[in-house]
């Protein structure tokens, strides 16, 4: 067989997983703390026709080899955790993290998640909550009477209350933030959540950076790049399917010798 019709073929799948994770960037260009994806590639192992430096004669050696390659395979999606753009809503519970830190969520199983989304909510018991109603770690509580809630820049959560010498402030809680070694290896496991693992490191305390109230960050796709980004694609992916058509060619002028 024609080696250019396998190494083509891994030329097309890499470019089509190249476009998922454009097309991915794209549809989550308007989802608040999304950050972009990057894929990844690596060359095959090469058939090592004519090895390198190998003797040629009597003192003489080769001074170039005859290696041939076997095509492209994607190894990650790296994800790029670059600061988003912060924009003003309003709203007192909306947060948004200037920095490297997380916001911690409590899972149902228990576990702790990490969200750079925070578009908090209160539920039926005035709990801070996601917009999937999973509870802000630390437990953060806005009681009934509360007049106004205020989130400090290091976390810390006040209401004010009406009392016997008029409103006084009331702190409530503190919104703890975590950072990572190395974020990009955290689990995306959709929701706007992320799940710690090995290659992310333990959850620390350097870099978290500040909250400002009434903001979001939105998303870092920048959508002029991602755009050229799927036009290189697509000539790659034509041009490897152009050496499909190349190769059958071939054979079938070798068929009619």
């Amino acid at each position: 067989m024609i080696r250019s019709l396998w190494i083509a073929k891994t030329g097309m799948e890499a470019q089509q997983t190249k476009l998922d994770v454009v097309s991915n960037n794209l549809s989550n260009v308007s989802t608040t703390g999304f950050k972009r994806g990057q894929a990844m590639f690596e060359d095959l192992m090469y058939q090592n026709m004519r090895q390198v430096g190998a003797n040629a004669a009597e003192q003489a050696q080769l001074p170039t080899g005859l290696q041939l390659g076997l095509g492209v395979r994607t190894v990650a999606t790296a994800r790029d955790f670059s600061q988003g753009g912060l924009q003003q809503t309003g709203n007192h519970l909306d947060v948004a993290i200037t920095g490297g830190g997380f916001f911690q969520v409590q899972m149902p199983d228990g576990t702790i998640g990490y969200t750079r989304d925070g578009s908090f909510k209160l539920d039926a018991q005035g709990q801070l909550v996601t917009n999937n109603g999973l509870p802000v770690a630390g437990g953060v509580q806005v009681p009934p009477d509360a007049r106004s809630v205020t989130i400090h820049a290091d976390g810390r959560v006040e209401v004010t209350r009406a009392g016997p010498g008029g409103e006084q402030p009331q702190p409530i809680g503190q919104i703890e933030l975590a950072s990572f070694v190395n974020p990009a290896g955290l689990e995306p496991l959709g929701q706007n959540l992320y799940a710690e693992t090995a290659a992310s490191g333990a959850p620390g305390q350097d870099g978290l950076g500040a909250l400002k109230q009434g903001f979001l960050e939105t998303s870092n796709v920048n959508v002029v790049e991602e755009l050229v980004s799927m036009i290189q694609t697509q000539r790659a992916y034509e041009l490897n399917s152009k050496a499909i058509q190349t190769s059958d060619q071939m054979l079938q002028r070798l068929g009619q010798l």
